[in-house]
């Protein structure tokens, strides 16, 4: 059976019990993310991120699983979510009348985000097959005599004419820019 990860219930009970050497400050908890501290600053800002308590000196003080949250927030930032999208996702899982309606709401977004990063996939999966084959094409153009004018290039002897000029090769040539 699959571990289920629920998204962490700010203001819990359970956080409640987290001792103080446990807490972490701000740049801990940033330096734990890979993120800056201006961005842990904005997530609380936002709403995204509530510290646990204040410190005597008034320094946020945010417990472990903030670590959890922060790396949350950036991987549904990672498959194309804004902040306020992430805000919504929040706010539909606070609001939700009950767990099992909170879940399928959530697991709706999740499928429609799926969906789009597969098709994305696929752009980026014939993307670089595009770049293979002009790659492969370029280097034929190491066989070019070097005295060659880059205008030539457009009446290309090296290939075949019925060779398929990549599009980001026949690109270049495409509304020449250089005045004649």
């Amino acid at each position: 059976m699959a571990k289920i990860h629920r998204l962490p219930v700010l203001g819990s009970e359970a956080l409640e019990a987290v001792a103080d050497e446990q807490l972490l400050q701000v740049g801990e908890l940033a330096r734990a993310c890979g993120k800056t501290v201006r961005a842990i600053h904005h997530y609380e800002s936002v709403g995204l991120l509530v510290p646990h308590k204040r410190s005597k000196g008034r320094y946020r003080l945010y417990a472990p699983d903030a670590v959890e949250r922060v790396n949350w927030i950036q991987k549904l930032h990672d498959v194309g979510m804004s902040l306020s999208e992430i805000q919504q996702i929040v706010s539909t899982w606070e609001k939700a009348p009950s767990a099992p309606e909170a879940m399928a709401k959530i697991r709706a977004v999740y499928h429609q985000k799926l969906r789009e990063v597969h098709d994305q996939i696929a752009r980026l999966s014939a993307l670089e097959r595009e770049l293979h084959a002009s790659l492969q094409y370029l280097d034929t153009c190491e066989t070019c005599n070097p005295t060659e004018l880059i205008a030539a290039c457009s009446a290309c002897t090296v290939h075949e004419p019925h060779e398929h000029e990549p599009e980001l090769v026949a690109g270049l040539h495409a509304c020449n820019t250089t005045s004649h």
